[in-house]
């Protein structure tokens, strides 16, 4: 799996009609809402905003997409199609669609959406996609700046600390590391 590290951008004009791509991450449905309707604000007056989007949950993995009162199955299955041939994760791709005047068929709306979708995914930068876990731990002072460098060695996050009389974090590391950072760091 792959997911999308910088997002990317495309545009291209069919028969007059003008598409418009946005490819970016988003890793819940409240992002994917947030990222359309930017899009939508931004196009406010473009005939059609297609979508599909791809996310790992912990309930597995969930995707959608929606073709925006184009002829059923024409807009957004294609881009879904693209994100699942790809193996793509945590991402959403939308698409804009002005009308020109000029009707392509459905095999050409199929075309022009997911190869607008796919020149976008051709411009974002990809990188593979690790699983991350959230971890809760205390710890004394003294150890906290070692685990603060490990979690960075690991590409992980600190997402919370607090600091009383012991450090309390919340941190973020990759899946396949949680278990042995656990036990290193929960030692007496």
């Amino acid at each position: 799996m792959q997911r999308i590290i910088q997002a990317g951008k495309a545009e291209q004009t069919i028969n007059k009609s003008r598409f418009i791509a946005i490819a970016e991450y988003c890793d819940s449905e409240r992002a994917v809402a947030q990222a359309l309707r930017k899009l939508a604000m931004e196009n406010q007056s473009a005939h059609h905003l297609a979508y599909a989007f791809r996310m790992k949950t912990e309930q597995g993995i969930v995707q959608r997409f929606n073709d925006a009162g184009e002829p059923s199955g024409t807009a957004g299955k294609p881009v879904l199609q693209l994100l699942e041939g790809r193996d793509l994760i945590n991402i959403c791709v939308g698409v804009i669609r002005y009308y020109g005047g000029i009707n392509l068929g459905t095999g050409g709306l199929a075309r022009a959406y997911g190869g607008t979708a796919k020149m976008a995914l051709d411009v974002a930068k990809l990188a593979d996609y690790v699983e991350m876990v959230r971890i809760a731990l205390v710890l004394d002072y003294a150890r906290f700046d070692e685990l603060a460098r490990e979690v960075t060695r690991l590409n992980g996050e600190v997402l919370d600390k607090q600091f009383g009389e012991r450090v309390s974090v919340v941190i973020s590391i990759p899946a396949n590391s949680a278990a042995a950072l656990k036990q290193r760091f929960t030692k007496p």
